[in-house]
């Protein structure tokens, strides 16, 4: 059978991803911070599906739990790789903002992406076959007042994502930036993101990984869910750079 690791996996996008994969027949490694709720979602998937489904706790913010994560992935390769864990901060000043949940924010948005990504990848070189997936978002594509340390490291996964697809071209081995917008999960809920957003810029979840999978099928480079976002991110290619800023800012006022 086919293998999985997906960081994130008890909620929202990433357990998704993990029903979808087992639906889809992948062995699974789940990843997140909460072991009781690694072990029911384990469970329930084991029930639903001829799969096995290891749990492992994790704390990416953590530089020794993430470490442990990259051993299991240099020990014991997978066939694809999803980086689904993320952070937001939103709203407020930078400056009044706590540094150390800054900080934090960076170490699980950008440090784990990049070390979870380096032990996966090796093993998929030497075979000249396998997948990674990085979550990203649609504020990977323009600055955000509202959350700049947020849309700076979604962008940074997002251009180190297509800068890595570029590079390992030709071996067999697939790398996708998933770029959704808003889906109703927790880390929107904890955004204060509401029911006042237009339906046409809610996603379900089901489709973006859906969407996603079809795209790293299709070997795409950034996979962009929905076709309100879809018609946003081709407007984006056409406004100039300075326009960012004031676009970024009508579209917060628009969704929320």
């Amino acid at each position: 059978m086919p293998s999985a690791l997906i960081t994130g996996a008890t909620s929202g996008i990433g357990l998704h991803f993990a029903r979808r994969l087992a639906e889809d027949g992948y062995d699974l490694v789940l990843v997140a911070r909460t072991r009781d709720r690694l072990q029911e979602t384990a469970q329930a998937l084991h029930l639903e599906h001829p799969v096995q489904c290891e749990v492992l706790r994790a704390d990416l913010g953590r530089l020794a739990d993430c470490r442990r994560v990259e051993r299991r992935l240099i020990v014991r390769p997978v066939d694809l790789l999803v980086n689904n864990a993320g952070l937001g901060l939103y709203d407020g000043d930078f400056a009044e903002h706590d540094l150390e949940a800054e900080d934090h924010l960076l170490m699980v948005n950008v440090r784990a992406v990049l070390r979870l990504t380096h032990a996966a990848l090796g093993s998929m070189l030497e075979r000249g076959e396998g997948a990674i997936i990085n979550v990203s978002s649609m504020a990977s594509f323009a600055p955000d007042p509202n959350a700049p340390t947020y849309a700076a490291s979604k962008a940074w996964v997002t251009s180190f994502t297509e800068g890595l697809r570029a590079q390992v071209g030709g071996s067999g081995v697939r790398v996708l930036a998933l770029t959704p917008g808003l889906v109703p999960t927790q880390f929107q809920e904890r955004a204060g993101v509401d029911a006042r957003v237009p339906s046409p810029f809610w996603l379900d979840p089901d489709e973006v990984v859906d969407t996603a999978l079809a795209d790293l099928r299709a070997g795409r480079g950034i996979s962009v869910p929905g076709m309100a976002y879809r018609a946003i991110r081709v407007a984006m290619q056409f406004t100039p750079r300075r326009g960012y800023l004031p676009l970024s800012d009508t579209l917060q006022k628009r969704l929320t």
